[in-house]
């Protein structure tokens, strides 16, 4: 059939497609409907708010609705045009004029402009701008350079920066730097989230609570339009339900396949995508109180851990071993001098003695699935048992996504000794700079969730994100490495490689080393 008359009550019945299909024999009694991509995410998106979020499940989506100024070329971490046709650059670094593509409306029907870019800057950056409240703007950070955003004419804004910022066209690709209809703002106001308007290919149809958000092709889109007719995200947070809805046909995507389940899915019904990039899967750990507090504790947690188990048993070779707290997949700013923590359970238990805590008791939060977390609960169990191998007494606590987020992010004291977690970044300037600089302490509206503090790391993270030469910026980054490494405010686990299973009714799919989902060009048949 065509779906050119596609209805959104055909559209919630396809969201809302039930796990009977599991029980069908194979993937081609399921009928999900021709032209509807239907994608199993890990968890309900927080919101549909770009300045409001900061998980990859909720940028998948947003991806498709918003665009930005720039995004990051198909394959790779470049930045290239994209609302903007170009850019120029002051002598001095601290300027940066956009020139912008003409003839392009927001999905409400309004003008995309320089005056929307400046509102939306300013609704994130300005506390005195009237809409500044509708969100908690969390990753405000990536444009704390911005002083002004000025209207320079209809099609040209230009940024004043307080110094020279090396990440900041970087930062404008990640999804905190797409563009929302400052009209929907208006109207909506703290609301907006669950009434997305952009530019994209895709626009908003309905999110149904803990059931679907059903996005469709933008008719009006300036570009080419969209392969599909719709698309449905459905949270399906259970790994085992998702896997069993792929297989049944109720779905045609999934992501995060748990490893020991890709097996299930050889064979000419399905196609299985990997896609490495910049992940890095790690433990916060507690420095403010509690056993972790000590350095050479930190260092025995990392010891104690099999992380080449983990990769090989757990996770089935789907990801390596993390050395510290930058990616490899930052090839030029990476440490390759640098090798990970051995395992070596022995030394642990010296550490231990000779901190005098032999039996420290241990608070683990755990989430069921999340962002870059395969098997989280697996793993959580693999390092309870490790870490209670040398003397560790571990608690483990676990919690859906967005309740972890939200008992993890404002910070581990009072709470918990130890917790997972994973990023997805964009430059090796993100990650630590929002996790591991005093000044990105929870309080301070950063992720620094274990409190760690080390002025020295402090000062080469300044200046690395000002530095104009890319190989200074090299060299401070390895230099930090080593330092963080050392003091081990985290546990370095994995640095995971992507993937996604698809039916194969899907064509054009490919994963992104941004770990974004981009379903633009993609075709269901």
């Amino acid at each position: 059939m065509t779906l050119f008359h596609l209805t959104r009550r055909t559209l919630l019945a396809a969201a809302t497609s039930t796990l009977a299909l599991g029980t069908l024999a194979t993937p081609a009694l399921a009928q999900t409907p021709e032209g509807v991509l239907i994608v199993g995410q890990i968890a309900e998106p927080k919101s549909l708010d770009p300045a409001a979020v900061t998980a990859v499940n909720d940028f998948r989506i947003l991806v498709n609705v918003y665009e930005g100024l720039v995004r990051y070329k198909p394959g790779t971490l470049e930045v290239e045009p994209h609302l903007a046709t170009g850019w120029e650059v002051s002598e001095d670094g601290t300027e940066y004029t956009f020139s912008l593509r003409d003839g392009v409306t927001f999905h409400d029907g309004t003008p995309f402009d320089a005056a929307a870019v400046k509102f939306n800057f300013d609704r994130m950056l300005d506390d005195s701008h009237p809409f500044h409240d509708t969100g908690p703007f969390p990753l405000a950070f990536f444009f704390g350079s911005v002083v002004a955003t000025e209207v320079v004419d209809d099609l040209t804004v230009r940024f004043t920066l307080s110094e020279p910022y090396a990440p900041f066209l970087s930062n404008l690709a990640y999804p905190t730097g797409l563009i929302v209809s400052p009209a929907a703002i208006e109207q909506h106001g703290g609301d907006v989230g669950r009434n997305p308007s952009g530019t994209g290919p895709f626009s908003f149809v309905e999110w149904r609570s803990n059931e679907a958000v059903v996005i469709e092709r933008n008719a009006d889109y300036w570009g080419e339009p969209a392969g599909t007719e719709a698309v449905v995200f459905r949270p399906i947070t259970d790994a085992n339900t998702r896997v069993a809805e792929m297989l049944a046909g109720g779905i045609d995507m999934m992501v995060e396949v748990p490893p020991n389940a890709l097996s299930e899915f050889q064979g000419d019904d399905f196609r299985v995508v990997e896609q490495a990039g910049p992940h890095l899967w790690f433990l916060i750990l507690n420095l403010r109180e509690g056993p972790f507090a000590n350095q050479q504790i930190r260092q025995a947690a990392n010891y104690a851990i099999n992380k080449e188990a983990i990769v090989n048993d757990v996770l089935e070779g789907t990801a390596d071993v993390a050395a510290g707290p930058t990616p490899p997949a930052f090839a030029w700013a990476y440490n390759e001098e640098l090798d990970p923590y051995p395992y070596d359970p022995d030394h642990a238990r010296a550490l231990l003695s000779e901190a005098g805590m032999e039996n420290p008791e241990v608070t683990f939060y755990v989430t069921e699935g999340g962002s870059g977390m395969l098997d989280p609960v697996a793993m959580g169990t693999a390092i309870q048992a490790d870490l209670a191998a040398v003397g560790f007494d571990v608690s483990i606590e676990t919690y859906e996504w967005n309740t972890f987020l939200g008992e993890v992010n404002p910070g581990l004291e009072g709470k918990a000794d130890m917790a997972e977690m994973a990023w997805m970044t964009n430059d090796p300037d993100t990650l630590p700079y929002l996790a591991l600089r005093t000044d990105a302490w929870p309080e301070a509206g950063g992720f620094n969730s274990g409190y760690y503090s080390n002025p020295e790391v402090d000062a080469l993270l300044e200046e690395a994100r000002t530095a104009t030469d890319q190989d200074r910026r090299a060299e401070l980054y390895r230099q930090m490495q080593v330092i963080v490494q050392e003091d081990a405010p985290w546990v370095f686990v994995a640095n995971w490689k992507q993937n996604a299973v698809t039916s194969d009714r899907v064509e054009n799919f490919s994963l992104e080393p941004s770990f974004l989902l981009m379903l633009q060009d993609v075709v269901k048949n």
